[in-house]
């Protein structure tokens, strides 16, 4: 007897619901590919991905303190690079690691 239910041998981060005209076949796809997908989508609208943000660019954008995000860009698993005293991350870079981290 085969099983209804698709969802009962999968873990919740093996699928991810997607609402699309493309997929209305599938219900679910694999997270990794979507989320490729909407990088690349996001990648596609940007004038310059190659941008480099600062660390006060950075702390605006998640919303946390400047020490923070000096913690942050530090951490090993963040590609920064650190250029004389001042400390740089590509925006493409950024927007991949954020992507990531959130989902």
């Amino acid at each position: 007897m085969q099983d209804q239910n698709p969802q009962k041998n999968c873990t919740k981060d093996m699928l991810y619901p997607i609402e699309t005209k493309e997929d209305l076949n599938n219900e679910y796809t694999n997270a990794n590919t979507y989320q490729e997908r909407i990088i690349l989508e996001v990648l596609r609208k940007l004038k310059n991905p190659f941008y480099n943000l600062s660390v006060k660019q950075v702390a605006q954008d998640l919303q946390i303190g400047e020490n923070m995000a000096y913690e942050v860009f530090k951490r090993e698993d963040f590609p920064s690079i650190n250029i004389g005293r001042k400390w740089k991350i590509s925006l493409i870079a950024y927007l991949i690691w954020k992507t990531q981290k959130r989902i």
